[in-house]
């Protein structure tokens, strides 16, 4: 097949997709929500670049992470250069760089697309909508805490009703698994039993590793720790290690904060959870929509992120994944987000004049308005501003005639001296 016989429509790379005006405007709703959200909170905007130096970057990224950059010859400077796979690495230079000077805590949120190799399996895009927010030069629980009530407040904003955050502690597994006679690919495949809770590969797994009894009893009890409040308790009488006992102390001080801000409804923790394992140092959580499998936002403390920068401070934060909250909320959006314009002016023969005075004013208003330009009766016009939402239609005949406007809801049309349309504006 050539090139050229190839439909159009279907002439993208995988993993990334068009956005037709009715999905863009829930797409710009949803970060309009959350970006209220954000400034509510105190966080400042700021705007990260598309392409980085790739020695930079890495310096930011984790394993999971560095594989995934675009990387390619700058033929300017001769260096490698990226589109970043996440923005977080991004925020860190620039408070380590560009803000090092400025008091601290530095409350920064931000709203951009990253890039990222995904294996060719259905759903993995590549092109990735972020929005999230970064709060650095503040540890403790109540930061932890902030992270995540703003969580659940932003996913109210945009009319989640179900839905849960997911908190873990990975200092707490740590903890657990600090010491263990496991390596390579032992330890990796212990681990995805965990995040799988798969009690019974696990069993397996340990079997024949060289543990004592109190040992294998913490690890086991991993992929079982997980549900309300309750369940710090059952982990408590289950580790003596020093470094979980206080990753437990951590997250009940968390709560305790979520608890004061009235959203602990809406949380689960999970001790078993490891997503991110390689890149936080102590809270970590995720938001999921009831039905949809996968995280909708993530995040977590991250303490030693701008340290790699020159600049040492703690950190947290969290990231919107805007795709998957529209795929979510897709059709309950239908009665949020509705893209119309207010108007078509419709006007023909030698008449444009008052029409486009009257767009000019309009528009002076706050209204939308858009001139029905191309040579065509009325009706078609009439047809056109139905298919295209618009909510109203005027037809503009001269300065000595009335502009007749509909209603295209209802159908009803009133007529309007040009004059008093033109010095008053409408009503619509």
């Amino acid at each position: 097949m050539r090139c050229s016989d190839v439909p159009l429509e279907a002439d993208l790379p995988k993993g990334v997709k068009d956005f037709l005006p009715l999905k863009a405007a829930k797409a710009d709703f949803l970060q309009q929500q959350l970006r209220q959200v954000f400034t509510a909170w105190g966080f400042r905007p700021l705007i990260t670049p598309q392409l980085e130096y790739l020695d930079v970057l890495e310096r930011g990224l984790g394993e999971g992470l560095r594989d995934r950059a675009f990387r390619f010859d700058d033929r300017q400077s001769g260096r490698l250069v990226a589109f970043p796979p996440d923005m977080t690495p991004q925020i860190a230079r620039i408070a380590a760089t560009r803000m090092r000077e400025r008091p601290l805590p530095l409350r920064l949120s931000y709203s951009g697309r990253v890039l990222r190799h995904t294996e060719q399996q259905m759903g993995k895009d590549r092109d990735i909508f972020q929005t999230g927010v970064e709060l650095i030069g503040l540890d403790g629980p109540e930061a932890d805490a902030e992270m995540i009530a703003m969580a659940v407040e932003a996913l109210q904003a945009v009319g989640a009703e179900e839905f849960t955050i997911d908190i873990g502690q990975v200092d707490f597994f740590r903890g657990v698994m600090d010491g263990l006679p496991l390596e390579g690919r032992r330890a990796d495949q212990v681990a995805d039993a965990i995040l799988r809770k798969d009690s019974s590969e696990l069993q397996g797994l340990l079997k024949d590793a060289a543990l004592d009894d109190h040992a294998r009893e913490e690890v086991l009890a991993l992929p079982r720790l997980f549900g309300g409040r309750e369940v710090l308790d059952r982990a408590e009488k289950v580790v003596r290690n020093e470094r979980s006992r206080k990753a437990l102390d951590n997250l009940s001080q968390v709560l305790d904060v979520l608890n004061v801000y009235g959203v602990l409804d809406h949380v689960t923790v999970d001790l078993g959870e490891l997503r991110g394992l390689n890149y936080h140092t102590g809270i970590t959580f995720q938001g999921f929509l009831s039905g949809v499998g996968r995280a909708v936002c993530s995040g977590g403390r991250y303490n030693n992120l701008t340290g790699r920068y020159g600049f040492d401070a703690p950190a947290t934060g969290f990231t919107f994944n805007l795709l998957q909250l529209l795929f979510a909320l897709d059709k309950s959006l239908d009665q949020r987000v509705k893209p119309t314009t207010d108007l078509l002016i419709f006007a023909h023969g030698e008449q444009l004049r008052p029409a486009q005075q009257l767009a000019r004013k309009l528009r002076r208003q706050g209204y939308s308005v858009a001139r029905d330009i191309l040579p065509r009766s009325r009706e078609a016009a009439l047809d056109y501003a139905r298919q295209m939402n618009f909510k109203y239609f005027a037809r503009v005949a001269g300065e000595q005639e009335n502009v007749e406007l509909t209603c295209l809801a209802d159908g009803k049309t009133t007529r309007i001296p040009w004059q008093q349309a033109y010095q008053n504006g409408l009503e619509l």
